[in-house]
């Protein structure tokens, strides 16, 4: 086993991600990432810091008729969970199908997201007489557009689920990668790091702007219920646009972080999450109750204010998510 190797399995085997093995070395997370990828080769000074770090000699880690189990003899007990071998060619297809199902799971939730425009603008209208329909009638019919969109997306998710269950092990079980196959997902990722950075910006403006379109109806009509309502749906639509950005790009690096069990997706969030509930099953199943409970609830037109639900539970998902990993980085 050459070294390249060895630094991968140390660092997983040791539940540290290329970020957190680069700050114990002092060296950028590039550089372990060279290492790793047999692209470059640390110094004796570097060797002898991995040695210490990993709890094994110089010479198993230079020596490359050494393999894992003599290197990690005094590491590694009995009891050490089996690691699930990862090939290039099941990786290659995983990355395939995970990019593929981004842009379905992007599409799907901006479906959910822009389901209630109709209903809300049609319940207006007719409540104002801009349309031959009453309020009711208006927003029956928006109700059953909105239950047809959604009905797609929920297809959308039927099939995604049905194509990444393969490869359902990589969220749950340690990994061994094939030689060449951590290198292979790095490089990737490196060369998509640019893009998935504008997204999440161009995502992140539009959901911040979205409000903007509604306050400016507001100013120039004045109190019309009619003109809000076409204001809201521009918010939903420009959201659902800027959440679409966010969700694509995060899912597609999910997917590389899952093969280098990286950030949620090391061994030590494995573990945990294996004794854990899930936590975000719940949240979004307490989010559809209440959607579900406004909707009916109030005479029927808390389906006019219902649509709102997801955008506000999105973003507020976003909040808790970031403000949990910088808890559990101070």
């Amino acid at each position: 086993m050459i070294l390249a190797d060895k630094i991968i399995n140390l660092r997983k085997k040791n539940g540290m991600s290329q970020e957190e093995l680069a700050e114990k070395m002092d060296v950028s997370r590039q550089s372990v990432s060279k290492w790793e990828g047999a692209q470059s080769v640390p110094d004796l000074n570097k060797i002898i810091m991995l040695s210490e770090i990993f709890g094994v000699t110089t010479d198993s880690l230079l020596k490359d008729e050494l393999d894992l189990e003599m290197l990690c003899s005094n590491e590694i007990s009995d009891d050490t969970p089996y690691l699930r071998k990862v090939t290039m060619e099941e990786a290659t297809a995983f990355l395939k199908t995970n990019i593929r199902n981004a842009g379905r799971t992007a599409l799907a939730i901006l479906l959910f997201i822009l389901s209630p425009i109709l209903m809300i603008i049609l319940a207006v209208a007719g409540e104002t007489g801009r349309i031959p329909l009453s309020e009711d009638q208006g927003g029956e019919i928006g109700f059953v557009v909105m239950i047809v969109i959604a009905a797609i997306a929920t297809a959308i998710c039927i099939v995604i689920n049905r194509e990444m269950s393969p490869y359902e092990f990589l969220e749950k079980e340690a990994i061994e990668t094939e030689y060449g196959v951590s290198g292979m997902v790095r490089k990737k990722m490196e060369s998509r790091e640019a893009s998935h950075t504008k997204s999440i910006i161009v995502g992140t403006i539009l959901c911040i702007l979205a409000i903007v379109p509604l306050l400016a109806i507001q100013i120039i009509k004045g109190e019309n219920d009619f003109y809000d309502a076409w204001g809201i749906g521009m918010l939903f639509f420009i959201c659902a646009i800027g959440v679409y950005f966010i969700v694509k790009t995060t899912a597609e690096f999910n997917g590389y972080r899952k093969l280098l069990e990286e950030e949620d997706y090391s061994r030590e969030k494995k573990y945990e999450k294996q004794n854990k509930v899930n936590i975000s099953a719940v949240y979004w199943l307490v989010v559809t109750a209440v959607f579900l409970l406004l909707g009916f609830s109030f005479d029927g037109w808390g389906w006019k204010y219902a649509g709102l639900v997801w955008p506000i539970a999105g973003i507020l998902y976003g909040v808790i998510y970031e403000l949990k990993k910088l808890g559990k980085k101070k």
